[in-house]
């Protein structure tokens, strides 16, 4: 066996993985031109902060409403047909905002474009494990969430270089413009090399069955991470009009800030999916949540750069056992129902998370302390509660 052969079966680098994660790439990329810069560009569109707070809770509330359709329809037409699917949903909502400009505009296309992650995760998912051996599943979900961040990192840079030049309004719309050009160009890649195996598994259409085969660990999990996810979107679109309006930074430094924050996220991606697939995933899990409590308190203390720098790479290091969080919900999940299962996860978390984000607006307008304030509270609560209760395979054997 060649070097190159060891390294692509160490990371399960099969061809519908390639496909997979180029797909990743090409979207993502569109995608993340614009999408961290949005609240600034409803802002220059005649938008307040409450049409930010709207947004980002219709991104939560419709992410949670798209999971549970997209782990059905990749059951019901396999991954591959759910994926064209999602995709052309996607390029709708980019041809909204590119030739309409208004605010109202705006949120209608990103009801479209921003749940492209949710709706397209359980397929994702699903190829992952149908393409992968079992002992090699958190290391494909690892990849791919790595790989995702490659374009979380290079995107707002891009987007904030297009918006420095051309300004808000022209350099978002052209952004939107790339973004619908890589779709297209993702459509085509996907057509030809993603392959899939059939399956006789019938696909359940009704949330409330789904739920009955959602064992007691999982449930607590769920639990957890929704604890831990109000802490993280009770501030998330203000984090931009933080660094630009209150600490003074440009566009183009904080998409800096964001490329630092998806690097310290890919460079531990691999170690963690190693020990992960061989030890107890339980810490693994904690310590993310730990990390994502300590973002919000270090950023009301993140009054220059060198402070911003901090606080990113802690938000980096929240990606910790992210994966291995998915990989857990896919342990955890019972055969032939792992793709509904992980859309019903998504569905209940994200629904009920979409009022923290509402809220975050209300409690921006009180100040922008409260909001961060309320926030870490509500992740040291979620991070208590897996630690207590939590449990992962390994545990599940020796109770």
């Amino acid at each position: 066996m060649t070097k190159l052969q060891r390294i692509t079966d160490f990371l399960g680098l099969k061809r519908s993985m390639i496909a997979l994660l180029t797909m990743v790439i090409l979207v993502g990329l569109g995608e993340k031109m614009a999408e961290r810069f949005l609240p600034i560009y409803l802002m220059a569109l005649g938008g307040g902060a409450l049409s930010i707070g709207l947004l980002n809770g219709m991104d939560n509330l419709l992410g949670a409403l798209y999971s549970y359709p997209g782990g059905y329809l990749s059951d019901r037409f396999g991954y591959k047909r759910a994926l064209i699917i999602f995709n052309i949903i996607a390029l709708i909502g980019y041809l909204i905002v590119i030739f309409f400009p208004y605010w109202i505009a705006v949120i209608i296309g990103a009801a479209f474009f921003l749940s492209w992650t949710a709706i397209s995760l359980p397929a994702s998912m699903s190829l992952v494990s149908n393409v992968l051996p079992m002992n090699k599943r958190t290391m494909g979900v690892s990849l791919h969430s790595l790989v995702r961040r490659v374009p979380m990192a290079l995107g707002p840079i891009l987007g904030g270089i297009l918006i420095s030049i051309y300004g808000i309004k022209t350099g978002i719309r052209m952004a939107f413009s790339i973004a619908f050009i890589l779709g297209i160009i993702s459509l085509i890649v996907q057509q030809i090399l993603i392959e899939e195996k059939k399956t006789e598994e019938r696909a359940e259409i009704s949330p409330l069955r789904m739920f009955t085969f959602m064992q007691s660990s999982l449930k607590y999990l769920l639990l957890s991470d929704i604890l831990v996810r109000f802490c993280e979107q009770i501030p998330y679109a203000f984090v931009v009009v933080w660094c630009l309006k209150r600490v003074g930074i440009t566009p183009v430094d904080f998409g800096i800030l964001t490329a630092i924050e998806m690097v310290t996220a890919m460079i531990i991606y691999i170690p963690v999916a190693y020990f992960a697939d061989r030890t107890s995933k339980k810490p693994f899990v904690v310590i993310t949540f730990l990390f994502f409590s300590a973002f919000p308190l270090i950023l009301i203390f993140s009054h220059t750069m060198t402070a911003l720098v901090l606080a990113f790479i802690v938000r980096g290091l929240k990606e910790f056992g992210e994966p291995t969080r998915k990989a857990l919900i896919m342990d955890l999940a019972p055969e032939g129902k792992k793709a509904g299962i992980f859309g019903l996860y998504y569905l209940i978390r994200d629904v009920i998370v979409s009022f923290a984000a509402f809220g975050g607006a209300f409690l921006w307008e009180i100040s922008p302390q409260t909001n961060f304030l309320v926030a870490f509270g509500f992740g040291l609560l979620g991070t208590f509660t897996f630690a207590r209760f939590g449990k992962d395979l390994l545990g599940l054997k020796d109770s």
